[in-house]
């Protein structure tokens, strides 16, 4: 078995998540009393949101670098970065070491692939929506990418932000994101990817007929699957 590194804290309540998936995926798989070989690296997410804010990706960068180092010089075999946004900073991180990252988008894709969804909507932080760090990824294996309008832009990213990065679930909230997924549904979107690893802390897949791809889950199962080498 090859031992996970992870680099959490953002926020640590997806973190959380992280770690019961990929224990149970082990479990299911090889029985008994199994668990996984982990290694956590757990951030302080203040410090990385204000990064975010003030747009200086150099610095967040440097920090997570410096989490993979630990991770790497401590044992892990390979490394998650337990949230979608901070993949922009992806390349920086692997720059300093020597093993493999599991690319959440990527891990999404393939999903979406193997599912044939061809059109999808995108939710997450504002920055995961906004740019093309994480888009790209999508598109590049011939998605197409919908996002909501700029109004629900700044709600979808609120609701992260100042409710689920901090353990407040609201049912409003939902109420918010199911209305948002409804209007991207009628724009012809296939299925939604839950692009920011708490957003399936609010929203779930009995919520609505439309496929949901919780990304903390997939990519958790993904890293689970690939330290046992299935």
């Amino acid at each position: 078995m090859k031992t996970i590194g992870l680099i959490g804290g953002m926020s640590w309540e997806s973190t959380v998540t992280y770690y019961q998936i990929i224990n149970r995926v082990i479990q299911e798989e090889l029985g008994g009393l199994h668990s996984a070989k982990c290694l956590l690296y757990s951030v302080d997410f203040a410090e990385i949101e204000e990064c975010q804010a003030k747009g200086d990706w150099g610095k967040s960068g440097r920090i997570l670098a410096e989490a993979g180092k630990s991770l790497e010089k401590a044992g892990a075999d390979f490394i998650i970065i337990c949230t979608n946004t901070m993949h922009k900073v992806i390349d920086q991180i692997r720059d300093g070491i020597q093993i493999p990252i599991l690319h959440i988008a990527e891990v999404t894709a393939k999903e979406l692939i193997k599912q044939n969804i061809q059109r999808v909507a995108l939710l997450g932080t504002k920055y995961t929506m906004e740019q093309d760090f994480y888009k790209s990824k999508l598109i590049a294996q011939g998605i197409e990418v919908l996002i909501p309008d700029s109004d629900d832009i700044t709600k979808v990213n609120t609701i992260i932000y100042d409710e689920l990065c901090r353990g407040i679930i609201l049912v409003e909230s939902k109420k918010i994101y199911l209305d948002i997924i409804d209007k991207l549904s009628k724009k012809g979107a296939q299925g939604v990817i839950l692009g920011c690893t708490e957003i399936g802390l609010l929203v779930h897949q009995s919520d609505t007929n439309i496929p949901l791809f919780d990304t903390a889950f997939l990519h958790a199962k993904r890293a689970a699957l690939h330290s046992i080498e299935l």
